[in-house]
């Protein structure tokens, strides 16, 4: 061991003193293919390719006594409904655009009255492999991304390919693979404390019908910056669905507090797609609008500003539509001191056409109590009307939680929820990111 330790002394020490040297000489030492092309993170670098590797692991327990099966009265299609099963009572607003294969969500969730323990867990993985050398026309690269996700440990999970393209250039840059879509659909968040209802229904924001064309999967792309905060990008998406691939164009700004957005997709079948967004920050002042459309005639807007005053945050939204749908929310936030914020927020749905609706009112805290450590708690009022067969409920509910986020990527947190209607549920999670 003496003997070891004696070696790789000697041999740091020479190489301090080589260094030492060539520094007195003016010798220039190259740079590591990695910093020539201003990569960094965690990298492995050849002669010519820096590979830059990130990736990630999520966890999630969920013991308690609750129900997370969707509501066989949702309908999509015409599908007749089904009468809601014996004990459950629970309340469900459909909405006119569904999710796939979901019509509708759950107002909230209760106990399936079983005397039984519901639980759950869910382990996700991913690990993204980007290569990158220079060429003439500026950087190549060749992207793999690599994903298993609902890992429940009953068996060894499926490694799945969630990228795989090529791309070369630098303002101007042409991609070809399997990859995400440049349909932009983003600038579209309502800012007030709760959010809306049929946003939360379309994963936040706008949306389209389920007839609405796809985008992404296997792709061709063109993407350029034009300077100034403007860029463009034309494409060939879908190309897996035979003999219907999918063109794609998008025009955006980002700059000076504001960004904005349009896109437009339509493919071979003439299905179509739009939608536009923007959100402009001018202090004390924040507004967001958006709107989307499909050729079957839905579409879907959406508007939110916040202002915020000293210690004050008052936020309105307000969504609609082509099915005769509206909501409405709004929120007041109170930076109370340092770490300290109180929210306080309501929203509304409601379809015209029949007994659809919902209403929500909620109150809450969230506390730094140390630069790691985040506590917080809410209690409100929840109830939703079906109007399948016109069930009216309405419950009451409080939950807590403590979030632990100590660095290096990692983050944790432990949550509590419990309803007048006998549901509880305890959630556990925890993840950690390589960059």
């Amino acid at each position: 061991m003496k003997i070891r330790s004696l070696l790789l002394g000697s041999i740091a020490a020479a190489g301090l003193s080589t260094a030492g040297f060539a520094a007195d000489l003016g010798v220039v030492t190259s740079l590591d293919i990695c910093d020539e092309l201003g990569l960094s993170g965690l990298t492995i670098s050849s002669d010519d390719n820096c590979l830059v590797i990130t990736g990630g692991v999520t966890f999630e327990y969920s013991l308690g006594d609750y129900n997370d099966v969707d509501d066989p009265n949702n309908i999509e299609g015409g599908i007749a409904p089904i009468d809601l099963l014996p004990n459950e009572g629970r309340p469900v607003v459909t909405f006119d655009r569904p999710k796939a294969a979901l019509a509708g969500v759950n107002v909230f969730r209760v106990a399936d009255n079983d005397g039984l323990l519901d639980s759950s867990s869910d382990v996700d993985a991913w690990l993204k492999f980007v290569a990158t050398a220079n060429s003439d026309f500026g950087p190549a690269t060749a992207t793999i991304k690599l994903i298993s996700e609902n890992i429940t440990g009953a068996a060894d999970a499926a490694v799945l390919i969630d990228e795989a393209w090529v791309g070369i250039g630098d303002t101007t840059m042409l991609m070809a693979g399997y990859k995400s879509s440049i349909f932009n659909d983003g600038d579209d968040k309502e800012l007030n404390y709760l959010g809306l209802f049929n946003s939360e229904n379309v994963d936040a924001g706008v949306g389209f019908s389920a007839a609405a064309p796809a985008t992404g999967g296997n792709v061709i792309q063109v993407v350029s910056n034009l300077g100034n905060g403007l860029s463009v990008g034309a494409g060939l998406e879908a190309l897996q669905v035979a003999g219907n691939p999918t063109a794609v164009g998008v025009i955006a700004y980002a700059g000076d507090g504001i960004a904005a957005h349009a896109s437009g997709a339509i493919n071979a079948a003439g299905a179509w797609k739009v939608h536009a967004g923007f959100k402009g920050t001018w202090d004390p002042i924040t507004i967001v609008g958006a709107v989307a459309a499909d050729q079957t005639g839905y579409w879907n807007a959406l508007g939110s500003a916040s202002a915020t005053f000293d210690m004050f945050t008052l936020a309105v939204s307000g969504e609609a539509t082509s099915g005769g749908e509206y909501g409405v929310g709004g929120s007041l936030a109170a930076t109370v001191t340092e770490g300290v914020t109180l929210n306080l927020g309501g929203r509304f749905f409601d379809d015209t056409t029949d007994a659809d609706g919902a209403w929500q009112v909620e109150g809450g805290v969230s506390a730094a109590v140390t630069e790691t450590i985040t506590l917080t708690a809410a209690v409100g009022a929840l109830a939703g009307t079906e109007s399948v067969n016109g069930t009216a409920t309405n419950t009451i509910y409080g939950k807590a939680g403590l979030a632990w986020n100590p660095g290096g990527g990692f983050t944790s947190s432990v949550e509590g929820y419990v309803n007048s209607l006998g549901a509880y549920k305890g959630t556990f999670k925890a993840a950690k990111t390589i960059k």
